[in-house]
């Protein structure tokens, strides 16, 4: 092993703590909902080996489906055993690796695993579940039962949407919706009692105002860990001009109701949930429109499936970026997101770049919200070239982390600060920096390299659980800065 100057390593930390005023640092809910379809795209380029864990603080994991008598279905067995249990052992005796799933990956990572339970085709059942007691029972114990199957931190509802008969809704949802949620809370602290375990009891929610109606946000506050708003779908082929997927705030036409900031201030100070209980949603995905002349212009109601064929007219952020080239580069700055205009076939695109989800992200940081959504997370895995097979990007789901880190003390970074926190350490060590650190080196008490690793974005998780407690050395070094101290794991 590396031996390195304790003494040097003292004098430079000193050297530091001299010149630099150190900020505490926290970050946001980074919730990323991963679609189990997704993992045959690319040919399985998002797998449980390429998803970055340390880049969210949850995966949803969607979806499974709730049936009319209460119990919950998988909607595709091969690829739910393959992702949550492990690749399957054929020899000599037919088992599963769970070192090769999602929730084993996840859970070295300290990241959460939830199922994500409904979603748009399959919330058809939940009116009638949710309206009798006896399948409401049979619902929360399926509920436990996928916990226990699969190591489940938790439960994610998805009802889309309470009250309305689009999808088999009464008026009566409102209240059931409550008795629901409550009949799976307490199942969830049932199971709790039992093994010494918090989970979590999460929704989504429209951010329609009339839908809101539908929804006893004040008897739900206690009964839910997580408020997740779906802050995108807010325009499509499914209206008559073309305008924003998934504006920050009220583009200059259009209902002012259907905007991000808006939807926050609705579910906050209208319907009275916590702020930091809501966690608003990025969409890393787009909706094109043919025959369109630009923004606020008509169009033919037909998304483009030939240029976006993969993703039936509703591009993944990947494939908007292979695309690019083809269209006309825009900015809404009332907004706050990008747009793309004169494309094939007169082809308008609404999507998100990493500067609009920059700025959703220091919103949702200085608004006091919980975190961010994502819906959904490989739309943002970028080849290092179209079908090599390597992930070589997520710059999306970068610049949210880089957004919703906060200092708690300094309001900005200075140029070469850093911060390396906690100190006293546990399971990990997490380093913020302005200047884009590129590697880390741990120096144990006698002076000898025991682990380096390549930081690849502002915010980085480094596991420290296998570590003895003890005092510990660090050098953090890129071409901008070269810097050192010391921090103490304590178990």
């Amino acid at each position: 092993m590396k031996k390195f100057s304790i003494a040097g390593l003292i004098f430079l930390q000193v050297s530091i703590l001299i010149s630099c005023s150190y900020a505490q640092e926290t970050c946001k809910e980074v919730i990323g909902y991963y679609p189990n379809w997704q993992w045959y795209d690319r040919n399985k380029l998002v797998n449980p080996s390429s998803i970055q864990y340390d880049k969210y603080s949850i995966i949803n994991y969607a979806f499974f489906s709730p049936e009319a008598d209460g119990t919950i279905a998988q909607t595709d067995t091969w690829a739910d055993e393959n992702l949550l249990l492990g690749e399957i052992i054929w020899y000599p005796v037919e088992s599963n690796d769970f070192s090769t799933s999602i929730i084993y990956k996840a859970h070295e990572s300290g990241t959460k695993v939830l199922p994500s339970i409904g979603g748009w085709t399959l919330s058809n059942n939940f009116s009638q579940i949710a309206a009798d007691p006896v399948k409401r029972q049979n619902f929360a114990l399926a509920c436990i039962n996928l916990i226990q199957t699969f190591q489940f931190d938790g439960i994610d509802i998805d009802w889309e949407y309470p009250g309305f008969a689009e999808h088999n809704g009464t008026p009566a949802d409102k209240e059931n919706f409550t008795s629901l949620m409550m009949e799976i809370r307490n199942a969830l602290d049932s199971l709790s009692g039992i093994t010494g375990n918090d989970y979590l009891l999460t929704a989504c929610f429209s951010a329609d105002p009339p839908k809101m109606e539908y929804i006893e946000y004040g008897n739900l506050v206690d009964i839910l860990d997580m408020f997740n708003m779906m802050t995108y779908d807010f325009s499509g082929t499914f209206d008559a001009v073309a305008n924003h997927n998934s504006p920050l705030y009220a583009p200059t036409q259009g209902d002012s109701e259907w905007n991000l900031d808006r939807a926050f201030y609705n579910v906050t100070q209208l319907h009275g949930v916590p702020p930091e209980k809501v966690n608003l949603g990025v969409a890393f995905y787009g909706r094109s429109m043919t025959n369109c002349a630009g923004l606020f212009e008509t169009h033919s109601g037909l998304a483009n499936t030939s240029l976006f064929a993969a993703d039936e007219g509703s591009p993944l952020y990947y494939n908007v970026l292979e695309s690019q080239a083809l269209f006309t580069n825009n900015w809404d700055d009332q907004a706050k997101v990008p747009f793309l205009t004169d494309g094939p076939d007169a082809t308008f695109v609404t999507f998100d770049d990493e500067n609009s989800v920059r700025l959703k992200a220091e919103y949702i940081r200085d608004s006091g919200a919980g975190g961010a959504i994502i819906w959904e997370i490989t739309g943002d895995y970028l080849e290092s070239y179209p079908g090599s097979g390597i992930v070589s990007a997520t710059p999306l789901l970068d610049a949210l982390n880089e957004g919703l880190c906060i200092p708690t003390k300094n309001e900005t970074l200075m140029e070469n600060e850093l911060v390396v926190f906690p100190n006293p350490a546990k399971d990990y060590l997490f380093i913020c920096n302005a200047k884009g650190v590129e590697l880390i080196e741990i120096f144990n008490d006698q002076g000898y390299l025991i682990c380096k690793q390549v930081l690849c974005n502002k915010t980085n998780k480094i596991p420290v659980s296998s570590f003895s407690s003890g005092i510990y050395f660090y050098r953090l070094t890129s071409r901008f800065v070269c810097n050192t101290g010391s921090f103490v794991i304590v178990h």
